[in-house]
């Protein structure tokens, strides 16, 4: 065999597997993503909670983003993709949801804007007493 045959065939195997191996990666549809852990408490007093003072402000607190969508009005939404359990980031700006994993993005409520995730994110209730912020 020629060499220049050799490599053109060994440069297609491995094209063709690493192309499966990606179409693989995303179309396993059993993973369920861990959601995060509720029953949790924000002091809004506390200086690290300091951002949910200000519309648009929001914290990244076990796996549970808590936004404040006006004032003294909040919103959480779970911090995993519901593609592949991939952690979203939140853009303020845009008010939006970006998944860094496959290109998902979702708006503030949860819902799917772009794909592959076909499912919004998990959001839980919000309530607050006095300076006490609880996601349930």
């Amino acid at each position: 065999m020629k060499r220049r045959v050799f490599l053109n065939n060994t440069g297609t195997a491995l094209g063709v597997g690493i192309i499966v191996q990606t179409l693989e990666s995303c179309s396993k549809s059993s993973v369920t993503p861990s959601q995060p852990t509720t029953g949790l408490t924000i002091d809004l007093s506390s200086p690290a909670n300091s951002a949910l003072k200000t519309t648009g402000g929001f914290v990244l607190s076990k796996g549970i983003y808590i936004i404040c969508t006006a004032p003294d009005t909040y919103i959480a939404l779970s911090s995993i993709c519901t593609h592949q359990g991939c952690t979203v980031n939140f853009n303020s700006s845009s008010k939006q949801f970006n998944c860094p994993c496959h290109g998902g993005m979702f708006d503030i409520s949860g819902k799917v804007l772009v794909g592959p995730p076909t499912s919004p994110l998990p959001t839980y209730s919000v309530t607050v007493d006095g300076n006490s912020l609880t996601v349930s």
